[in-house]
């Protein structure tokens, strides 16, 4: 399983947001001179967060983009899966019910289901909250992900 640049730069977008949240909207450029990511493809992540229902937008010159909820209530999952869909390390884990026909005598199939786990531990009971609180011990502007 590898999480595109897509995916890694919506984590980042919606960490700068939390950072720097100060109830204002926050323009993209500001976040594309922090993070280092042009303004364009910002612009096709935030479409994707936007539909997600994770971020709340307005235009105008005070305009921009804020998180619609409280950092703790985002998973670095669902973020994720917004952006790469299933996070599944084999295609056959993707269906609640596995469909392959070979299911029943897969002798890997198990260590499959404990990676599969494994990722979906890790990722969904990590909070955007909890990568905040991690960058502010690091010193806010030096995260990187």
């Amino acid at each position: 399983m590898r999480i595109s640049t897509k995916g890694r730069y919506a984590l980042r977008l919606m960490l700068d947001l939390a950072i720097h949240n100060t109830g204002e909207y926050i323009s993209l450029k500001d976040i594309s001179a922090r993070q280092g990511i042009t303004v364009k493809y910002l612009e096709q992540i935030v479409t994707g967060l936007t539909r997600a229902g994770f971020l709340r937008s307005q235009r105008g010159n005070s305009g921009g983009y804020r998180l619609s909820r409280k950092p703790e209530d985002y998973t670095v999952g669902e973020i994720l899966r917004a952006m790469e869909g299933s996070l599944e390390p084999i295609a056959c884990l993707d269906d609640e019910v596995n469909l392959c026909p070979r299911s029943s005598e897969c002798l890997t199939l198990p260590f499959w289901k404990g990676l599969s786990d494994v990722i979906r531990k890790y990722v969904d009971g990590t909070t955007l909250q909890d990568l905040v609180d991690t960058s502010e011990e690091a010193g806010a502007d030096s995260y990187s992900i």
